[in-house]
């Protein structure tokens, strides 16, 4: 265990979870979680074996099943995340990670198990984020079973709004641009694919530079051929960026945290259950799904 890791290191809301525990034994999980939150994305294997020396000592605490579980499904163990997160979803009450139980349920091969784990839920309960997490799982498995059209169907939530972009948004747009793809129209599936780089930067935008309760508001113009002055003007050649020159503006809004992404060529409208407890066995194949699938994976 480095010396800099502290116990205070941890989030609040878990260190609070671990208040049962002795004083000592508190603290050892405590730093074990926090090494595994540093691992995680450099080194996951690592990241996995403090998740694990964690559950040995505080397996009934949910947050560190919910550890174990994210850490083994980064190691591609998708039955232990399967298993863990069972356990941590009997213990918290809490459906906020059954994307990641569908997601491994394809992992494990089983589409059509991981459609049943995600209809077992009704959606509209789960927060905008889990719902939206959700659905790309639900639509990659529809792809694992070569379904492109439902697949499609899935993403069509009330959260793809391409008027504002919140933090899901991206993942989301780039989701349903893919699947677009997929289906042959690769000019629709283009502007979804720029619609997600677009909200990312204006998300990114309002993390460095926007304060609480402000949205970013980015404009695209329209460019009049015949104003300009008897040029000519290829509009296939003019960037998206130019047309956000000198229009960005910062507004209060109501909407905390969204950064509205307004496209004046596009008025798309878009269209606005608990697994089987009992089923502790899991397949011990870890076989990814195939193809174009991976790109709603995680």
């Amino acid at each position: 265990m480095p010396d800099d890791v502290e116990p205070r290191d941890l989030d609040k809301v878990a260190r609070g979870e671990l208040k049962t525990l002795s004083k000592e034994n508190a603290d050892w999980v405590a730093k074990h979680l926090v090494m595994a939150g540093r691992l995680i994305d450099e080194d996951p294997a690592e990241a996995h074996k403090h998740a694990l020396s964690a559950g040995r000592r505080a397996g009934r605490i949910s947050v560190v099943r919910e550890t174990i579980a994210i850490t083994a499904y980064q190691v591609g163990d998708y039955a232990l995340t399967l298993r863990e997160l069972r356990t941590y979803r009997r213990i918290s009450g809490r459906d906020d990670q059954l994307p990641l139980m569908v997601d491994s349920e394809r992992g494990l091969g089983r589409p059509e198990r991981a459609l049943e784990l995600g209809r077992s839920v009704d959606a509209s309960t789960l927060d905008p984020q889990v719902r939206v997490s959700l659905a790309i799982a639900m639509s990659g498995a529809r792809l694992d079973l070569g379904q492109p059209q439902a697949a499609l169907g899935e993403l069509e939530i009330p959260q793809l709004d391409r008027t504002k972009a919140f933090s899901y948004s991206p993942a989301l747009f780039a989701a349903y641009g893919t699947v677009l793809e997929d289906l042959g129209r690769p000019d629709e599936g283009e502007k979804w694919l720029e619609l997600a780089d677009r909200a990312e930067d204006a998300l990114a935008a309002l993390e460095h530079g926007g304060a609480d309760g402000e949205t970013v508001e980015i404009v695209e113009e329209e460019i009049e051929v015949d104003a300009v002055d008897e040029r000519s003007v290829d509009l296939d050649e003019v960037d998206d960026e130019d047309g956000f020159d000198d229009v960005d503006e910062v507004t209060e809004t109501t909407s905390a945290g969204a950064a509205d992404v307004t496209s004046a060529d596009d008025d798309r409208e878009t269209p606005d259950h608990e697994d089987d407890q009992n089923d502790e066995t899991a397949d011990p194949e870890t076989t990814p799904p195939d193809d174009g699938a991976d790109e709603h994976r995680g």
